[in-house]
């Protein structure tokens, strides 16, 4: 019997022990870190076999082939010894994958892949389609098609989930942009996190479809190296030849396949960056066939995301505005863009490699005050105290939240939107959103 070891026990590792148990793979499960109890819970409930804060050599380097969670690098020990073994390394989703005709409509970048693949999906449901939510939301890829299959995934990739995927195809592919970010996990090398981005469209064939955004100039320089003959469809903050998606006097536009248009106004979401999210979920719906009727309501209606630009509260005057999920700098560029109120700017976090050159003047022109929100704020002194507006230097969510408290005056915001990841701080950057927005909220009434 062929031997499938899953590194990691959280969301992604345990649905794919469950799929690989049902395919008849003996099957065995390692976290180097302690397992939350749903999960311990869900891998007992199948009899699969486990192991916590360990990983045991002669199990895993006796395995035909290893998936491994997005969030483990290859230069951890354990992985430089399954490499060395030359055991195939496989990420949940292209296991899962071979398990499942269903259609893949899959979208990746580096800012707004979680808005824009929650709004394909809600459009997707509007208009009653199967449809499963996976990836880097919802339920693990792997645990539906073992046990909830459906007809259409939407799935959210990020580029740890690519570097490990190869024969998987995407029947409608969604690249928003590429900017810098996780550069610490591609050796401080843009090209190698470019690379790892641009495989959301191997293995295309021409009856599928690749999305992107035609004002990226990194994916424009990029599209001559694959001359695939899939179907391309651009989209653009504006007309311009070539765009099957773009807005033009207060008019959404869809060219292609089928015209289809209406008024900006009614979109759900605002801010600039929301209507390249909105174009590229547009076109994926249109693309594969959905009611204009469906696609319109589903773009009226859509809720958000939470932790993105989220609103939580305004008290004594003051608005708070949730953005845990911009764990980049370009991320947080277009929160600071969206704000319209002197805004008080928490930063920080661990940092990825970031360069905030490109925001310091929205900084300038936005900020009445910076909290810097990290166990090292050096780099942000360094890059942000020169600007002349008033600092103040925080290890906890309770302290920054003071510091805000005491910056802000009414008629302004309070921004979370921290360009780096959480891990320093917090269990993850929903941890991150949650303690910001129980301690904006303590002192409201509630209705």
């Amino acid at each position: 019997m062929k031997k499938i070891v899953i590194l990691g026990a959280a969301e992604s590792g345990v649905g794919a022990a469950i799929l690989a148990q049902k395919q008849g793979f003996d099957v065995f499960v390692s976290d180097h870190s302690a397992i939350r109890p749903q999960y311990k819970a869900l891998l007992d409930a199948h009899h699969l076999r486990w192991e916590e804060t360990q990983h045991t050599e002669e199990e895993i380097l006796s395995a035909t082939e290893v998936i491994k969670s997005p969030g483990i690098p290859d230069t951890v020990p354990i992985m430089q010894k399954v490499i060395a073994a030359g055991i195939p390394v496989i990420s949940e989703i292209e296991f899962a994958a071979r398990y499942t005709n269903a259609k893949m409509v899959c979208i990746t970048g580096s800012n707004g892949k979680t808005t824009t693949t929650s709004l394909i999906y809600h459009i997707f449901r509007t208009a009653g389609i199967d449809a499963g939510l996976a990836g880097n939301i919802g339920h693990s890829l792997a645990l539906q098609v073992a046990e909830q299959p459906h007809e259409v995934y939407v799935i959210e990739l990020s580029s740890f989930q690519l570097d490990n995927m190869y024969q998987f195809r995407a029947n409608i592919a969604v690249l928003l942009n590429i900017t810098p970010d996780h550069l610490d996990r591609y050796d401080f090398k843009m090209q190698n996190y470019i690379d790892a981005k641009m495989r959301i469209i191997q293995n295309q064939t021409a009856d599928d479809a690749f999305i992107y955004w035609a004002d990226d100039p990194v994916v424009t320089r990029e599209l001559p190296k694959y001359p695939l003959p899939h179907q391309r469809y651009a989209f653009s903050e504006h007309q311009q030849t070539g765009a099957q998606g773009y807005t033009a006097n207060g008019i959404y536009q869809l060219e292609g396949p089928t015209p289809f248009a209406m008024p900006q106004q009614e979109l759900a979401l605002r801010g600039r960056h929301n209507i390249y999210n909105q174009l590229a979920a547009g076109l994926a719906a249109n693309i594969f066939g959905i009611d204009h009727e469906a696609i319109r309501k589903g773009l009226k209606t859509f809720p958000g995301v939470e932790h993105r630009l989220e609103f939580v509260c305004e008290t004594d005057g003051i608005e708070y505005i949730n953005d845990s999920k911009a764990t980049n700098v370009d991320a947080c560029y277009y929160a600071l863009e969206a704000m319209t109120r002197p805004t008080i700017l928490i930063l920080g976090g661990l940092d990825k490699g970031n360069d905030y050159s490109e925001i310091i003047p929205l900084v300038k022109e936005k900020c009445a005050g910076l909290v810097y929100l990290g166990v090292d704020n050096k780099k942000l002194h360094d890059n942000f105290d020169a600007l002349g507006l008033p600092v103040a230097d925080t290890q906890s969510m309770q302290a920054c939240m003071d510091a805000c408290r005491k910056m802000a005056k009414p008629g302004q915001t309070i921004l979370l939107s921290p360009c780096c990841a959480s891990f320093d701080l917090f269990k993850n950057m929903e941890d991150r959103g949650e303690q910001f927005k129980a301690l904006a909220t303590q002192n409201v009434p509630h209705a």
